[in-house]
């Protein structure tokens, strides 16, 4: 037995110690009582999840669209914008293709409405969140207790980010879904091999370590394929185990290779086919973003950054609890593989949020381990008589940070630029939308994903230049509008609706007035800057003889 689980048998780990109460106080106790099974756990999840993805209105990040959604709705209804990754053989086709297949479906059903083209990816994504929600009780339940799995539950959906984040379709959100599903699978398998199973030590050994882990093995690999950085992650879980493995070469010969092969080779044999020339992907996305710094094009970050401001940001005010839960709990495992993550992202200049998603539930684990030991603790004393237990201000406190900041977040902050492609999309359906000019930063907005209708449009290119310093057409824009409008479009007639933000409508109002457009919607956008001016509201503007 391990010196870690003997830690455990001496200081008790939550829900796992002590005489049971009776059961109005457990329920008292623990508001989760009532998920006895995974069964119920799935359908709670599911049922959020959905309730989550109907909830996200707001634009959070470009790669929602333009690399799932856009590439998918390329693929099945045969128009739809690549960007310059595409071009370039940077991404798989894997992930988009699962939402290309939605699209399928919803054709073949006379479902591609407004409405169904602009929700139902989310909603697909909220069953893989679902599941990925499922999973994390599973691997808390796996290392801990029930107890800690179920305020990990209660953790990971209360938190905001997770509700803001996970039902988008980002790579990173399916990123995260296989990453807790191949950890659970890997754990599972190290706790069979230790005879901690239900099952007979010789039963578990035969018929559950080594599936489970070779299922590890495959999840992980899929993650890889869809988000070649995922790596990262399973390069530090692989080699803490395989120190300490006795069969070393039957793990790398038997299992390793063969399950990597395999995901690779279908993976390459997918994208030659879908790009139509023979494409390595993963090795084309580590030599743009790790051996050359292509990501930096996108803005650079101090090193510490994930430390002291983007992962404090994400985890909010679960922090404390989450630091509280990895002390007393000494799963040195998982506290370091998120340490080492957040390490290596450190590395590279070009941070964001969603980079470390995946950890995310790892850190929300410990806090729920923290709320099952105070859980633990009020058990112990309830003879005691006070307003509030501790665990109940905790509770609270956590509610009334996370979850206004979720709906505001998800419902308000950015929602502009999603509000006015489904106007145009409706529209365009009714034949009132000939062509369109977007005038502001590139990727604010969807795209035909949305508008579902095939018409011309054109937006601000920002592809890389080979020259450094040479301005993109965005950047150009922001630079003077007025001047960049008039030379490079000259005459605006020819475009039917033009989308801007209210920061630049100023700039270059006199031009559209001349050309007789005019103001038809207005949408509200953000309350306040992020990276760039205040960009309030969006708005259109129409010719006069297209209404």
């Amino acid at each position: 037995m391990s010196q870690r689980r003997r830690s455990r048998a001496a200081g008790s780990p939550p829900g796992d110690a002590g005489p049971p109460p009776s059961p109005e106080k457990a329920r008292r106790i623990r508001p989760w009582a009532a998920l006895g099974s995974d069964r119920r756990v799935l359908a709670l999840a599911l049922a959020f999840r959905a309730a989550n993805a109907l909830l996200v209105r707001t634009y959070f990040n470009p790669d929602e669209y333009w690399q799932c959604l856009e590439v998918a709705h390329r693929v099945a209804f045969g128009y739809g914008h690549l960007t310059w990754e595409w071009k370039r053989g940077l991404r798989s086709y894997l992930h988009p293709l699962i939402f290309a297949a939605l699209y399928k479906i919803l054709a073949l059903l006379h479902l591609d409405t407004p409405w169904f083209m602009a929700m139902a990816p989310r909603l697909l994504q909220s069953v893989f969140a679902a599941f990925g929600d499922l999973y994390l009780y599973k691997l808390s339940k796996c290392i801990f207790s029930v107890q800690v799995a179920q305020w990990t539950l209660f953790s990971q959906l209360v938190n905001w980010f997770m509700f803001f984040c996970i039902t988008r379709t980002l790579s990173n959100s399916l990123e995260t879904v296989l990453t807790v599903a191949g950890l659970h699978y890997w754990f599972f398998a190290i706790q069979s091999s230790k005879g901690t199973s239900v099952v007979s030590k010789h039963q578990a050994a035969s018929k559950q370590s080594h599936p489970s882990r070779k299922l590890a093995l495959l999840i992980a690999a899929l993650s890889c394929a869809i988000r070649p950085t995922s790596a990262v992650t399973w390069l530090y879980v692989g080699l803490l185990d395989f120190i300490q493995m006795k069969s070393k070469c039957r793990f790398v010969f038997l299992e390793v290779i063969p399950v990597g092969a395999f995901v690779l080779a279908v993976t390459t044999l997918l994208d030659w086919w879908m790009y139509g020339s023979q494409v390595i992907v993963p090795l084309n996305f580590l030599k743009f973003n790790l051996f050359s710094s292509g990501g930096d094009y996108y803005g650079t970050h101090v090193f510490h950054w994930y430390f002291t401001q983007g992962f404090p940001s994400m985890i909010w005010t679960f922090l404390p609890l989450a630091v509280c839960g990895i002390v007393k709990s000494r799963e040195w495992r998982i506290s370091g593989l998120i340490a080492w993550v957040l390490g290596v992202y450190s590395i590279l200049g070009h941070k964001e949020f969603r980079f470390v998603l995946p950890v995310l539930p790892l850190a929300l684990m410990f806090s729920g381990y923290c709320l099952a030991a105070m859980s633990q603790f009020k058990r112990k004393n309830l003879h005691e008589k006070r307003c509030l237990s501790r665990l109940q201000l905790s509770v609270i406190l956590l509610i009334i940070t996370n979850i206004p900041m979720a709906f505001y977040m998800s419902l308000f902050h950015q929602r502009g630029t999603e509000d006015v492609m489904y106007y145009l999309s409706k529209e365009a359906q009714d034949g009132r939308v000939k062509s369109v000019l977007f005038l502001m930063p590139c990727h604010s907005t969807p795209y035909y994903s949305t508008l579902h209708y095939n018409i011309p449009m054109r937006f601000l290119d920002c592809t890389p230049s080979d020259n450094q310093g040479t301005l993109d057409e965005s950047d150009r824009f922001l630079t003077s509008p007025s001047e960049f409008v008039g030379a490079v479009f000259g005459n605006l007639s020819s475009f039917s609706h033009i989308v801007l933000f209210e920061s630049e409508e100023r700039h270059v109002l006199h031009l559209l007035l001349r050309n007789s457009f005019h103001e038809v919607r207005r949408f509200f956008h953000s309350h306040f800057k992020v990276d760039r001016d205040l960009q309030s509201s969006v708005v259109i503007y129409s010719q006069r003889d297209v209404l």
